[in-house]
């Protein structure tokens, strides 16, 4: 049984593989938008394909095979994948194809970069909303809006593209309940776990760069040894 509320620096794939069937309840997931699948090595490279047979290779970013390891590992299907435009056809044909119920949530920033040029601005990102029957939805009418309107936080934590800790909080906080288990393959630097321990959720994470693995960590330490925190601009989230 894998430790709960641990990150590991390595490619999710190995961390896959030391999660136990049916075990997290939901999965919360940041995959790199732009990295052409071919390469060497982890997710994207023909090494971690070799043994699985007709992995279908997502244009940019990460395999198929993500997500079939997520629909292994999870009790009930019951996922939120952060994407390109690039990735929004691919992903929701693969839960047409696992007969998984879809839905496209976006996140909207007020400072994009002001690039223009024969082109609209990178102003939104999405997020597929995956679920299958059974899988637990809560929340209210204040916290199920399908639009984030906020400023890019990609300053914070060395990390660029850090996700808003409120929209985090907000997808955990609507799909799960206090003590479930919520597994981020692409830890980052560390929101997803941050949200968990404010919302009372155990988590499980991977980060294969090690940089942003010991930024996750001494952020989670932060939190974890913060003997008054002050919830008042972070714990009420409406």
């Amino acid at each position: 049984m894998i430790n709960l509320n641990s990150i590991f620096n390595e490619d999710c794939i190995d961390t896959f593989s030391k999660i136990e069937n049916k075990s997290v309840d939901l999965v919360i997931a940041d995959p790199p938008y732009d990295i052409v699948s071919g390469g060497s090595g982890g997710c994207f490279g023909t090494q971690k394909r070799d043994y699985h047979t007709g992995v279908k290779s997502l244009s940019y970013g990460f395999d198929n095979l993500v997500l079939d390891e997520c629909k292994r590992i999870l009790k009930v299907f019951n996922c939120y994948f952060f994407c390109s435009k690039d990735q929004v056809l691919q992903i929701l044909l693969w839960a047409h194809e696992n007969k998984i119920n879809s839905d496209i949530l976006c996140y909207h920033k007020l400072n994009p970069i002001p690039t223009v040029n024969n082109k609209y601005l990178s102003d939104t990102e999405y997020i597929i909303y995956m679920r299958d029957t059974g899988a637990y939805l809560g929340g209210s009418y204040a916290t199920k809006k399908k639009y984030f309107v906020q400023n890019n936080s990609k300053s914070d934590f060395d990390h660029p593209t850090v996700k808003p800790l409120n929209i985090i909080r907000t997808l955990i906080f609507n799909s799960s309940r206090e003590g479930d288990v919520v597994y981020d393959p692409y830890m980052g630097s560390g929101t997803t776990a941050v949200a968990c321990i404010i919302e009372k959720r155990n988590f499980i994470g991977s980060e294969i760069d090690s940089k942003y693995y010991k930024v996750a960590k001494d952020r989670i330490n932060t939190v974890k040894n913060q003997q008054t925190l002050d919830f008042s601009t972070t714990q009420n989230l409406f």
